[in-house]
């Protein structure tokens, strides 16, 4: 006689009504739900894995804290902490498949959670997938607990977590930089103000500018990262804690502590902290900070490597692919180009930030699942993008000496270096003159007896011309009457 054919669906039940879920599937009816309510962006939360392994974590601490407090029995707890740490390994992740923009304050995301742990701890137990009479994912798994405290607990986790990669990624770009401006250390071009010439400076001092710039990018994310570490575990569904033992939110702290290894802390007033989303803000506002400074850099880069004809063309970024359909050997600064994009996308991702914070009402922030989205996604992306500005562009690119040694020799800026010693009305005077007849200033300022010809030698040396030689002959004082008419 042949065996039954094994069912191909379990039924589930809320307060709604029964649904048909697949019986493999480890998430259920609330996340069925969520799924058909919010097709919107075709993107699961499964997206960002920090915030999957944050939410299993926070599921995890809950348990070891509701087990110690005694309102969760030994087994139970085990279980729950044991799939818990499953997913924190990486495991069941496509399970979670709830849109990343959806409504309710993420009440779907807690749901998916609570649903895939326990099914997971179901299975360890050998209980079929929907047994919840055993294990219960509200009962048990979202004991002592609300979205409201969870979902926000969890995204400032997982944000800590994503940062910790944006920040290594950023770090690796600084030093290519840096590596760059040691390579270029020697190289002399003209500096530029308003886009017009200006005064004489080394390659290599201006990446290491960008180098600086990313550095001080790092220290002020470092510095937001620990906006994210006041949480509100315990506060339930306004910050009253209701439905929670007195002992539950020490409790639960000190387990994520453990845990994250991040050193949290409980908000002084849970009822503030569970409708202000203040901290995402000012977080969000950082990497925005970040990224018009990368975008920044990348519109300078493109600058220096205009042409390579009629354009600045005083750096070589690598050619990454043909530049046109029509032009044959075009090749344009793509690299530079899609993180000038990724910058444009985090603005508007800080402004969405700032609508969603600003529209909270009451005792509640209903929007915080597209502050969560839009900062996730800020990161991710930054993060993919100074990694290709770093491997495709920064590393490989080079300098062109000679056309930057003859800019510099034919520039008028660098008679801005001999001003303490022939003042400024005749350094005007003979830059102008300079510009009429195309002639080289240090010729002229010898000719008119203003300096001899060693002197000039010196103070336009290209140690002293980028200020990495400062200068150490006495500066005459000149009096008015001294200063001679060009």
């Amino acid at each position: 006689m042949a065996s039954a054919a094994p069912a191909l669906t379990r039924t589930e039940t809320d307060s709604l009504g029964s649904m048909e879920i697949p019986a493999d599937a480890y998430w259920g009816i609330h996340t069925a739900r969520a799924d058909a309510n919010f097709p919107i962006t075709k993107r699961p939360i499964s997206v960002y894995p920090d915030l999957i392994v944050a939410l299993a974590m926070v599921k995890q601490a809950s348990a070891r804290a509701n087990r110690e407090i005694g309102v969760l029995d030994a087994e139970r707890a085990d279980l729950i902490d044991r799939a818990a740490q499953r997913v924190i390994d990486g495991e069941f992740h496509d399970q979670f498949t709830v849109g990343v923009i959806q409504g309710g304050a993420g009440t779907s995301t807690n749901m998916n959670a609570n649903e895939v742990i326990t099914n997971i701890a179901l299975e360890l137990a050998g209980h079929e997938k929907g047994d919840y009479a055993f294990l219960s994912p509200i009962d048990h798994t979202n004991r002592s607990q609300s979205t409201n405290d969870v979902y926000p607990t969890a995204v400032k986790i997982g944000l800590s977590l994503t940062l910790r990669s944006l920040l290594e990624e950023l770090d690796l770009l600084r030093v290519s930089f840096l590596n760059k401006s040691h390579e270029f250390h020697d190289v002399l071009k003209v500096g530029r103000t308003q886009l017009q010439d200006a005064v004489p400076m080394t390659l290599g001092q201006e990446f290491h500018g960008f180098a600086s710039t990313l550095g001080f990018d790092h220290t002020r994310l470092t510095e937001n990262a620990s906006l994210m570490f006041e949480i509100n575990m315990g506060a339930t569904a306004i910050g009253t804690g209701i439905t929670t033992h007195v002992d539950y939110a020490p409790a639960v702290l000190k387990h994520l502590r453990e845990i994250t290894s991040l050193d949290l802390v409980t908000s002084a007033d849970l009822v503030e902290a569970t409708s202000d989303t203040g901290s995402f803000m000012s977080f969000s506002s950082t990497l925005k900070r970040n990224a018009m400074k990368l975008s920044k850099i990348c519109n300078d880069l493109r600058l220096l490597s205009s042409g390579p004809q009629a354009g600045f063309g005083e750096i070589n970024l690598p050619a990454m692919q043909a530049g046109s359909s029509i032009m044959p050997g075009k090749v344009n600064p793509v690299i530079p180009e899609v993180v000038n994009q990724v910058a444009f996308a985090v603005a508007g991702a800080d402004m969405t930030v700032t609508m969603a914070a600003e529209a909270g009402q009451l005792q509640l922030n209903a929007f915080e699942p597209v502050i969560a989205h839009s900062i996730f996604q800020s990161i991710t992306w930054m993060r993919q993008a100074m990694w290709t500005l770093r491997v495709n562009c920064v590393d490989g690119i080079t300098a062109n000496r000679d056309r930057l040694g003859a800019m510099v020799g034919a520039s008028v800026g660098v008679i801005t270096a001999l001003t303490p010693f022939i003042g400024y009305a005749a350094a005007a005077a003979l830059a102008k003159t300079a510009l009429l007849t195309n002639r080289n200033v240090a010729d002229l300022v010898v000719e008119a007896g203003l300096m001899s010809r060693d002197e000039v030698i010196k103070q336009l040396s290209p140690a002293r011309l980028s200020g990495l030689e400062a200068i150490t002959a006495a500066i005459p004082v000149i009096a008015p009457e001294d200063l001679i008419e060009i």
